[in-house]
């Protein structure tokens, strides 16, 4: 029986799980949101709340954490300038440490969010998006005004043939 057993198998086998999972976290880190399975995405919650709680402290010991949690590699064999910058823009500890942890400084838990999608066609499977919590509220305004141009005429009309059936 598996009674007290939480971990998420996902039918894979453990190493292949925390290799899929670090790159779920990697990709959440570097694109500020993912889209995936809901099995997958309620699985790497958990490992990115973790990241982030390390990266708050941001001591070189929690460097080293993280990036073997995520299986982070170091650029030491990069051989051109170019090469280094590049690394270093797409450098998940880096945007972890420096850009993403700073943000979460005063909030006690809860980094992530998880928001149900439809069914995916192929295998009906539920579909998510997971997210930043503070990054999404950012660029919810950030996009806001285009939607809220779009979506306005949208409520007009729907209030227009609400307002037309009541007379």
């Amino acid at each position: 029986m598996r009674h007290q057993k939480r971990t998420a198998k996902l039918g894979r086998t453990g190493s292949h799980r925390n290799a899929m999972l670090a790159n779920l976290v990697s990709s959440l880190i570097r694109h500020h949101r993912v889209t995936t399975t809901l099995a997958k995405a309620k699985a790497a919650r958990p490992v990115a709340e973790k990241m982030v709680t390390l990266g708050k402290s941001g001591t070189i010991h929690d460097r080293r954490l993280a990036a073997a949690r995520l299986r982070h590699h170091s650029r030491h064999f990069l051989k051109t300038k170019a090469q280094v910058e590049q690394a270093r823009k797409t450098d998940v500890i880096r945007i972890l440490f420096d850009e993403i942890a700073p943000g979460f400084k005063q909030r006690p838990g809860g980094y992530t969010r998880i928001m149900k999608l439809h069914r995916r066609q192929g295998d009906a499977a539920e579909m998510a998006i997971i997210e930043w919590v503070e990054s999404a509220a950012g660029s919810d305004r950030q996009a806001s005004p285009q939607e809220s141009e779009t979506s306005a005429p949208r409520a007009a009309v729907t209030e227009d043939k609400s307002e037309s059936k009541s007379e």
